[in-house]
């Protein structure tokens, strides 16, 4: 990987460790935009203040928008989510081996 390629990688995962980050992108997937109270659910156990200031790191990066109805995932966004599928068929897979070692 080059030196660019690894900064935006960088840059990417630096803000999905964001607590509450990838929750709020996941409760998104769907398509269907939610409004900040059913996010806030959907997600469990954020708190506001922790919600508005995902809600604008997620929208500074084009990630998510909020219209009329609430907030629903950019373009961007929903590509992003469809790639972290594929680590949610990876975990499936690593939880079932982690519970064959014990």
């Amino acid at each position: 990987m080059s030196s660019k390629e690894n900064a935006a990688t960088g840059q990417l995962l630096a803000l999905l460790e964001a607590r509450y980050a990838i929750r709020v992108l996941w409760a998104l997937r769907d398509g269907h935009p939610q409004t900040f109270r059913l996010l806030q659910d959907s997600v469990g156990g954020i708190t506001p203040n922790t919600l508005n200031t995902r809600l604008k790191e997620l929208r500074a990066a084009n990630l998510v928008t909020h219209g009329a109805d609430g907030y629903s995932l950019t373009p961007s966004g929903a590509d992003l989510v469809k790639r972290l599928s594929d680590l949610q068929a990876f975990a499936t897979k690593w939880v079932a081996a982690q519970s064959k070692k014990k």
